[in-house]
């Protein structure tokens, strides 16, 4: 049975109503809302707010920075039709647009709890509006914004009375200070949003990140005539480098000058006045007396005719010593290098010595590898360091040192793949290959000589041509090599890189090259310095890589299993004794 067209009309119009009631609210501009909060008398009736004021002026909501948003975009949730009711609106969520700062101001002093703690007890934490205002909202450069530079104290200081009158007495908020943006307001020391109370910070992180924002640098302090180095000299005096090794308890720039009265030494009011001194260093320095807090304690070291008496005998002083110093030491190392240098010349010419060690090829070998790798050491190290004597050694051109570092890794690398060739087409090389294969006897070796170091019972390891150290220290020299190159061919050729591989790959090779090289070093002052001259063995210098030659006793000695030792044919001359060889 067929329905009749007017059941279906009727079914039709019922789902239409439907459809139109369940619809989007019509559409709801600002001049609907402006009815009645234009009216400046306009206040809540009834519900918890009763008789506050809902009134919203028009006109300073169109010069608002939030202007081309409608009042919906803020105040979610809007019942239009249910709207007045005398029940406040949802809390406005800054967050949905700002995110950053508003998770920035969750975390801060103001935002942690909700609440803050002054001398009065505990308030509610201002929120966004508290600082920047409701619904005339105006960027910080407007000079009628709350957070303008001039305004800034006025606004912090509905919360903070006491600072602010504070500041306004300080050096920073004098009339003559405030009108320029040069001179710190509240969020140039307490940060905007993530603001954090500085009495509660370590001293590194005051001395350091807060107050040296200016007076580290030259251009304000040129400009206003302050005293320049003042973070410097503090940095350098006890208290700062106490503060960079992490003392809490050590005086900072706010233990002597104060947080927010910051004041001239002229000033009698200030912490610094000659009157005041005694009690101010006394607060660490209990019965300081009036000798203890003269002088000049920025200047330690200024220069004469500019400073007291005192800061001209130390520049002196500094003078003198440094003096010293180099003429001492250096008469020292002279003396003594001397004296190596001739007991090297006797062990060089010891008749002994004709056991043939290293081949020429393989001293020339060495030669070229302990001069590139040395070079690269210290060019590297200068990149890294560019303040440090290094670059100054190298002549403190970047250019320069990059550019020779390069070329000396490369030769470096045509010298490994040479040896390489040398192992694999020389029979003295493929020789030195299997003298060098480790074997599970090296790990025997190296565990009966810790016992033989710790036990002067135990017996020691006797090794072949070539025991555990050699063998160590060689295929180090490989790995290392083999990192260092693959490592600086990334760093070097950085852009065609990252067109294959993330920019990741760049740091991480960055940090291998630096941290291998770190490793290299080391490992060469320790291990391969030790046994070639520090060893008493081997002392004043094992002169192989020089000549090639050894005694049979240190050969006996050292490598008692080795093939038996090559002496050399030609006689040694005797003029090549040293002096009184023969009385010894």
């Amino acid at each position: 049975m067929r329905p009749h067209p007017i059941f279906l009309g009727l079914l039709c119009l019922s789902v239409t109503s439907q459809l139109v009631a369940r619809a989007a609210p019509p559409a709801f501009d600002n001049g609907d809302c402006f009815l009645c909060h234009d009216d400046s008398s306009a206040v809540f009736d009834g519900g918890p707010r009763s008789g506050q004021s809902i009134h919203v002026d028009p006109e300073a909501y169109a010069r608002s920075a939030h202007a081309e948003l409608g009042c919906v975009d803020c105040h979610e949730g809007l019942d239009v039709d249910m709207h007045p009711d005398g029940t406040p609106l949802s809390p406005v969520d800054c967050a949905n647009c700002h995110e950053k700062q508003s998770a920035s101001y969750g975390r801060s002093a103001h935002g942690t709890d909700g609440s803050m703690v002054n001398g009065h007890g505990t308030v509610a934490s201002p929120s966004c509006s508290g600082c920047h205002g409701t619904h005339e909202i105006l960027s910080p450069a407007k000079l009628d914004s709350p957070l303008h530079f001039l305004n800034l104290t006025q606004t912090c200081g509905q919360c903070h009375e006491s600072v602010a009158q504070d500041i306004r007495d300080s050096v920073h908020g004098s009339p003559e200070a405030r009108g320029r943006r040069d001179s710190p307001v509240c969020t140039d020391c307490h940060s905007e949003h993530a603001i954090e109370p500085l009495n509660q910070a370590n001293s590194i992180h005051q001395s350091g990140e807060v107050c040296a924002q200016c007076h580290a640098s030259e251009r304000l302090n040129s400009k206003y005539g302050i005293e320049p180095e003042r973070v410097e000299s503090f940095q350098s005096s006890y208290h700062g480098l106490a503060t960079r090794l992490g003392d809490t308890a050590v005086a900072n720039c706010a233990s002597c000058h104060g947080y927010h009265l910051i004041l001239n030494s002229e000033n009698p009011r200030s912490s610094i006045h000659p009157a005041n001194l005694r009690q101010t260093c006394g607060q660490c320095h209990p019965g300081a007396s009036e000798r203890f807090v003269s002088g000049e304690i920025h200047h330690p070291s200024a220069a004469p005719g500019k400073s007291d008496l005192g800061a001209w005998i130390n520049f002196w002083v500094k003078r003198f010593y440094k003096l010293l110093i180099f003429l001492a030491i250096g008469f020292m190392l002279f003396h003594n290098g001397l004296a190596w240098r001739r007991r090297v010349l006797k062990h060089l010419r010891n008749p002994r010595r004709t056991v043939v060690r290293m081949s020429p090829r393989l001293r020339l070998q060495h030669a070229l590898l302990a001069g590139s790798f040395i070079y690269l050491a210290l060019s590297g190290f200068a990149l890294a360091y560019p303040d440090s004597i290094l670059a100054w050694a190298l002549g403190s051109h970047e250019g320069f040192r990059r550019w020779s570092h390069r070329i000396v890794g490369v030769f470096m690398l045509l010298l490994g793949a040479y040896h390489t060739l040398y192992l694999a087409l020389s029979a003295e090389g493929r020789q030195l290959v299997r003298d060098l294969r480790i074997r599970w006897q090296d790990f025997r070796d190296l565990r009966r000589n810790l016992g033989y170091y710790l036990n002067h019972k135990a017996q020691k390891a006797q090794f072949g041509r070539f025991g555990y150290p050699e063998k160590l220290e060689y295929w180090a020299v490989f790995w290392g090599t083999l990192i260092m190159g693959l490592s600086g061919f990334i760093i070097w050729f950085k852009i065609p890189v990252t067109q294959h591989l993330p920019r990741w790959v760049i740091e991480v090779a960055t940090s291998i090259h630096f941290y291998e090289a770190v490793l290299a070093v080391l490992a060469i002052i320790v291990w391969h310095l030790y046994h070639v001259i520090f060893d008493p063995g081997a002392y004043p210098m094992n002169g192989a890589w020089l000549d090639g030659k050894v005694t049979p006793e240190w050969m006996e000695e050292e490598h008692p299993l080795a093939s038996p030792p090559e002496p050399e044919t030609q006689k040694p001359d005797p003029k090549d004794s040293p002096p009184g060889a023969s009385e010894s």
